[in-house]
């Protein structure tokens, strides 16, 4: 498909003909290339949940000195809470909280989505979001991966993994159960089926294997994995980590090293989906380079363990990753463009033009476009615009541009629906997978 103007755009190959998957969330925005800008006299919701038709997405961003909440239907900013220290945004599992990573640990912010099951059917309530009282204690806060209905959080500083059921962070702290890693280590958990667990294997000089734990933290298999970094969980549960000398796959309870060409491989970040047992992941080849701009994305097939390597003609970031409504791999390019690729085939399903040409930051934590799909919709920043834009996958068109005001860094998405609830439309691979995390190994 030839390149293509900003905003002038075509329908995105075979997403053309699929339906957006709103599945009772209601719309993530009104059709039309419109820029909003937040209105001055918008009315703020209230404290109190108000029963509403539909839970429209709220946006939540981070940005220098605090936390945003964008209302995709109205366009109006509905929270805006100062905060200090460079902050990361993890989605908490219940489609409604967010998990904010400070000095203190995982803070609760409630985005004030709520859906309450009635028998057949379902009563959805919208209240202002806020930051909670809520923190869940952890040294170095890192990953935050859901999954199997339950969420891991991985404390870098310790070491030690909490266990929680994120559908009581409603009520408050929920009681977590704890595992801690022989050694403090920049580590992941993933919790399984049935208890069990799989963990990174570390210490603070580097990762080396993955270790499958069953419910009493005895380990029942481990595989090699040298410099572990992201994870994923693909249809019928496998789960793939990223190492320095190719993927590791974990699947029916033992590990598969994935075989690559490059002595040196690395796929540390990844996206996964319930919708395909094909993986997304980076791939960086460099081992000396002190910011690799890799222009090829890998396809971990997790049923036959082999990688498929696509070239973008274009360079991308860690955060430019995501899965759309039907196992689609998107990736967001420097070139501006959002591409959708086939992932049991590698080829481009279509392309649109979504921001202006960037270029990768030398230092990870600065602002760069970031991308969050859900609903079959995604969700683009652009930091050099201070504006955020909302792509209907299955036109392949910018539906509306969102006016900032600040600039945003990292972007988390809340429809109100957790993993659990049969009628959510966000892809599993985002919640099971919602955290991409910092390139090149640097700690948080």
């Amino acid at each position: 498909m030839p390149p293509t103007s900003r905003r002038a755009l075509p329908a995105l190959g075979l997403l053309a003909t699929l339906a957006l998957a709103a599945c009772g969330s209601g719309s993530a925005a009104p059709a039309g290339d419109a820029t909003t800008t937040p209105a001055a006299d918008a009315t703020t919701p209230s404290s109190e949940p108000v029963e509403v038709a539909t839970l429209d997405p709220r946006v939540v961003l981070t940005y220098d000195g605090g936390v945003m909440t964008l209302d995709t239907s109205s366009g109006e900013i509905l929270d805006d809470v100062e905060m200090e220290g460079f902050l990361r945004l993890n989605p908490a599992g219940d489609g409604r909280h967010v998990l904010v990573s400070t000095t203190e640990g995982f803070h609760a912010y409630d985005t004030g989505l709520e859906l309450q099951g009635h028998g057949d059917h379902h009563h959805y309530y919208a209240s202002a979001p806020s930051l909670t009282d809520t923190v869940l204690a952890a040294d170095t806060p890192g990953h935050v991966v859901t999954h199997a209905g339950r969420t891991a959080l991985f404390a870098d500083g310790t070491g030690e993994v909490q266990i929680v059921d994120p559908l009581v962070l409603v009520e408050g702290a929920p009681q977590a159960e704890t595992w801690t890693a022989p050694d403090a280590h920049h580590g992941v958990a993933v919790p399984l089926a049935d208890g069990a667990m799989l963990v990174s294997v570390g210490t603070e000089d580097g990762r080396t294997a993955a270790a499958l734990l069953d419910a009493d933290g005895a380990e029942l298999a481990t595989g090699p994995c040298p410099g572990l970094h992201g994870e994923a969980v693909a249809a019928g549960s496998a789960v793939v980590v990223g190492c320095e000398d190719g993927p590791l796959v974990l699947r029916d309870g033992e590990f598969h090293k994935v075989p690559v060409e490059d002595e040196y491989a690395r796929s540390g970040n990844l996206a996964g989906s319930s919708e395909s047992a094909v993986v997304l992941g980076d791939y960086k080849v460099d081992a000396d380079a002190e910011l690799e701009r890799p222009e090829r994305v890998a396809l971990i097939d997790t049923r036959a363990d082999s990688v498929r390597l696509v070239d973008l003609g274009a360079s991308y970031t860690f955060r430019s990753l995501a899965r759309g409504p039907h196992g689609e791999a998107l990736v967001l390019t420097t070139d501006g463009t959002l591409r959708a690729i086939d992932p049991d085939s590698g080829e481009q399903m279509g392309q649109v033009a979504v921001v202006e040409p960037w270029e990768e930051p030398t230092e990870w934590q600065e602002p760069r476009p970031a991308i969050a799909s859900v609903d079959g919709v995604a969700y683009v920043t652009e930091p050099a615009a201070s504006a955020l834009h909302a792509v209907d996958l299955s036109t392949g068109q910018v539906v509306r541009t969102y006016d900032l005001p600040h600039v945003p860094n990292e972007l988390s998405v809340a429809t109100g629906f957790s993993p659990a609830e049969p009628t959510a439309a966000a892809p599993a691979g985002e919640h099971e997978h919602e955290h991409h995390d910092d390139e090149d190994g640097h700690g948080h």
